[in-house]
């Protein structure tokens, strides 16, 4: 089965601490992440931090399940590892590079693994949905 994969970016007038914090904090992503309707953290690490994470995200064309191991190097990245749910495997990692005071260069790279064929509209709906909108969400959010 093919997996589908793509990477994002986009400028955010906010420091990477501050986008690294908005994201680890699972417990109000829901609250201003549009497509993330509920998350559930099952483990945390010796800081505190969610190390094991279930999410439920809105995907347009169906909601999805997944569970994942977050790895962290605060505060310039948040990576996963795919631990169980809907997908046949899953990816996925932000990454945030200091562009000067106040700045940001946000990247959202996924990699899917769906398990069977997903017709490129179908694709291509959900990479908006959740890509465009995770990365536009965090933008608002940490601007305020």
């Amino acid at each position: 089965m093919p997996s589908y994969g793509e990477c994002r970016a986009l400028d955010i007038d906010a420091s990477p601490q501050a986008c690294f914090d908005a994201l680890i904090d699972y417990e109000r992503l829901p609250q201003w992440q549009g497509t993330v309707r509920e998350v559930r953290v099952l483990e945390r690490d010796e800081r505190g931090r969610g190390s094991v994470v279930e999410y439920v995200v809105d995907a347009r064309v169906k909601t999805v399940r997944y569970r994942l191991r977050q790895l962290y190097e605060e505060p310039r990245r948040v990576g996963s590892e795919y631990l169980g749910g809907d997908f046949r495997d899953f990816a996925g990692e932000w990454r945030f590079e200091d562009r000067g005071p106040g700045r940001t260069r946000a990247e959202l790279d996924l990699r899917i693994d769906p398990g069977r064929f997903v017709p490129a509209i179908v694709r291509n709906a959900i990479s908006d949905a959740v890509m465009r909108r995770a990365l536009s969400d965090l933008k608002v959010y940490v601007e305020r």
